[in-house]
Parts: C-alpha cells; structure tokens; sequence
C-alpha cells in the first residue's frame, strides 16, 4: 500500500471514529441526558459493569490521576455516578454507575445501534457485518482511550 492509500484509509478511520462518537454523544443528549460529552461515555465504558478506582480510569482514559479525578467528581455531581467503600481495599475508594449512569449507558447503545443501522442501509449488513470482523482483527486489545 502507498502511503496516500495509508494516509487516506486513516483519515477514513478517524473520520467514521469521529462521527460515531458525535452520533453517540448527540442520542444521548436527544435522550434526555444533558451535560454529558464523549468524555464521559468513555468513562462509563470502564465503569461499567462493577465500577473501577479513580487509578483505573485514568490508565483507562490515559490521563492522570487527578485529570480522572475531576471527572469523576463531575460525574457524581451530575448524578450519573457514586463513589462506595472499595469492597477489598480498604484506602480506595470504588466509582460506580447509579441508574442515571446505567440508563445513560443503554441510551449511548441505543444511539450506536441507530448510526450502525444507517452503515448497513448503506452498504448492506453482510457487509458491515464482514467490517466488524475485519475491524476486530486488527483493532488493538486493551481500553478504549478518547483522542484528546
């Protein structure tokens, strides 16, 4: 492959990545829940579904402590998450999903399975099935980080 083809499929990548997360973001907000942004989203990922210390959301996001730490408090000042006694660690302290942030949660699924329908009026589900495949052969294992 020429580096224009590379370079070409890479924007291509980065653009669908783009527009699905604004897709998600935006049924989120048509859903009825304001004041969350992508951000957010990606924190509920590692939240759910047995929550995670303010650490592990940062290696998730790839941000420091204190970066997962604001959003953490904004999270719970928003209602969509809860701070508990960590059930084995006594010095830590466990983020989880309150309702809000669980059915925030299923909007987000809602949104994403609404934009993926549109790929397939477009290009048939067969083959945006064989995408998913390709795509998780190649996609890197591991957290789902936000690009900043």
């Amino acid at each position: 492959m020429q580096n224009s083809e590379a370079m070409a499929l890479s924007a291509a990548l980065l653009a669908v990545a783009g527009g699905l997360t604004q897709r998600i973001n935006e049924g989120v907000i048509a859903r009825g829940f304001e004041g969350v942004r992508p951000a957010h989203g990606f924190a509920f990922a590692r939240l759910a579904p047995d929550g995670a210390t303010v650490t592990d959301l940062a290696v998730h996001l790839g941000v420091t402590k204190q970066a997962a730490s604001q959003l953490v408090d904004e999270l719970v000042r928003k209602g969509y998450a809860e701070r508990r006694p960590h059930p084995e660690d006594a010095r830590a302290r466990l983020v989880v999903l309150t309702e809000r942030g669980w059915a925030c949660t299923r909007a987000a699924e809602e949104a994403a399975a609404e934009a993926v329908r549109e790929w397939s009026d477009l290009l048939g589900e067969r083959e945006v099935r064989s995408l998913r495949e390709q795509l998780l052969r190649i996609a890197p294992h591991g957290p789902l980080k936000p690009a900043w």
